[in-house]
Protein backbone atom coordinates (compact mmCIF):
# COMPACT_ATOMS: atom_id res chain seq x y z
CA UNK A 1 0.00 0.00 0.00
CA UNK A 2 2.45 2.63 1.16
CA UNK A 3 5.17 1.18 -1.21
CA UNK A 4 3.32 1.11 -3.98
CA UNK A 5 4.17 1.96 -8.01
CA UNK A 6 2.87 5.36 -8.80
CA UNK A 7 2.96 5.33 -12.35
CA UNK A 8 6.77 5.89 -12.33
CA UNK A 9 7.11 2.35 -14.12
CA UNK A 10 10.43 0.69 -14.29
CA UNK A 11 13.27 2.44 -12.28
CA UNK A 12 15.82 1.40 -15.28
CA UNK A 13 14.05 4.43 -17.08
CA UNK A 14 15.54 7.33 -15.89
CA UNK A 15 18.30 8.59 -17.64
CA UNK A 16 19.03 10.99 -20.62
CA UNK A 17 16.50 10.73 -23.29
CA UNK A 18 16.73 8.46 -26.30
CA UNK A 19 16.58 10.60 -29.68
CA UNK A 20 15.09 8.49 -32.58
CA UNK A 21 17.12 7.74 -35.47
CA UNK A 22 17.84 9.94 -37.88
CA UNK A 23 16.57 10.73 -41.53
CA UNK A 24 19.78 11.75 -42.72
CA UNK A 25 23.47 9.99 -43.29
CA UNK A 26 26.83 11.80 -43.19
CA UNK A 27 28.11 12.13 -46.80
CA UNK A 28 24.76 11.78 -48.32
CA UNK A 29 22.91 14.98 -50.63
CA UNK A 30 19.81 16.04 -50.05
CA UNK A 31 18.21 19.30 -51.89
CA UNK A 32 16.75 21.41 -49.32
CA UNK A 33 15.21 25.17 -48.94
CA UNK A 34 16.86 27.75 -46.47
CA UNK A 35 13.91 28.50 -44.15
CA UNK A 36 15.77 31.31 -41.88
CA UNK A 37 18.73 32.26 -39.90
CA UNK A 38 20.16 30.82 -37.00
CA UNK A 39 22.41 33.57 -34.59
CA UNK A 40 25.34 32.37 -36.14
CA UNK A 41 24.34 33.46 -39.32
CA UNK A 42 23.77 29.94 -40.96
CA UNK A 43 20.57 28.73 -42.99
CA UNK A 44 18.26 26.72 -41.27
CA UNK A 45 16.60 23.87 -43.75
CA UNK A 46 14.68 20.88 -42.27
CA UNK A 47 15.14 17.26 -43.56
CA UNK A 48 11.83 15.28 -42.31
CA UNK A 49 12.09 17.81 -38.93
CA UNK A 50 15.52 17.99 -38.40
CA UNK A 51 17.32 20.58 -38.25
CA UNK A 52 20.22 21.23 -40.47
CA UNK A 53 22.31 23.88 -40.28
CA UNK A 54 24.55 25.25 -43.54
CA UNK A 55 26.92 28.43 -43.55
CA UNK A 56 27.08 30.41 -46.55
CA UNK A 57 23.14 29.85 -47.40
CA UNK A 58 20.23 32.51 -46.95
CA UNK A 59 16.47 31.92 -46.34
CA UNK A 60 14.49 31.50 -49.40
CA UNK A 61 17.43 29.69 -51.39
CA UNK A 62 17.19 25.94 -52.72
CA UNK A 63 20.41 24.05 -52.39
CA UNK A 64 21.79 20.91 -52.42
CA UNK A 65 23.06 19.70 -48.95
CA UNK A 66 25.93 17.40 -47.87
CA UNK A 67 25.82 16.38 -44.47
CA UNK A 68 29.33 16.71 -42.79
CA UNK A 69 28.01 16.36 -38.84
CA UNK A 70 25.03 14.51 -36.93
CA UNK A 71 24.54 15.74 -33.48
CA UNK A 72 21.67 14.70 -31.18
CA UNK A 73 19.53 17.23 -31.74
CA UNK A 74 20.93 18.81 -35.44
CA UNK A 75 22.44 18.17 -38.22
CA UNK A 76 25.11 20.51 -39.93
CA UNK A 77 25.78 20.24 -44.02
CA UNK A 78 27.76 22.39 -47.08
CA UNK A 79 26.12 23.65 -49.50
CA UNK A 80 27.02 21.57 -52.61
CA UNK A 81 25.56 23.62 -55.14
CA UNK A 82 22.57 26.32 -55.51
CA UNK A 83 19.71 25.06 -57.20
CA UNK A 84 17.52 27.86 -58.04
CA UNK A 85 19.89 30.78 -57.87
CA UNK A 86 22.05 29.52 -60.63
CA UNK A 87 19.09 28.68 -62.72
CA UNK A 88 17.06 32.57 -62.13
CA UNK A 89 20.68 33.71 -62.67
CA UNK A 90 21.07 32.29 -66.08
CA UNK A 91 17.30 33.08 -67.24
CA UNK A 92 18.07 36.94 -66.26
CA UNK A 93 21.06 36.82 -68.51
CA UNK A 94 19.56 35.05 -71.41
CA UNK A 95 16.17 37.86 -71.13
CA UNK A 96 18.84 40.91 -70.90
CA UNK A 97 20.96 39.46 -74.10
CA UNK A 98 17.30 39.60 -75.59
CA UNK A 99 16.87 43.12 -74.35
CA UNK A 100 19.97 44.43 -75.72
CA UNK A 101 19.49 43.01 -79.44
CA UNK A 102 16.10 44.41 -79.06
CA UNK A 103 16.85 47.78 -77.71
CA UNK A 104 19.68 47.91 -80.97
CA UNK A 105 16.97 46.77 -83.31
CA UNK A 106 14.77 49.73 -82.86
CA UNK A 107 17.29 52.39 -82.84
CA UNK A 108 17.84 51.26 -86.65
CA UNK A 109 14.53 51.41 -87.18
CA UNK A 110 13.48 54.95 -85.75
CA UNK A 111 13.45 57.35 -89.02
CA UNK A 112 15.87 60.60 -87.86
CA UNK A 113 14.28 63.88 -88.88
CA UNK A 114 15.87 67.59 -88.68
CA UNK A 115 13.85 70.76 -88.93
Amino acid sequence: MYHEKRGRGNRRNFGPKRFPPKPVEIGKEYDVEILELSRRGEGIARIEGLVCFIPDTNPGEHVKVRITRISSRFAEGEAVEKLEGEQAEEKAESTTEKEDTDDSTTEQKEPTSKP
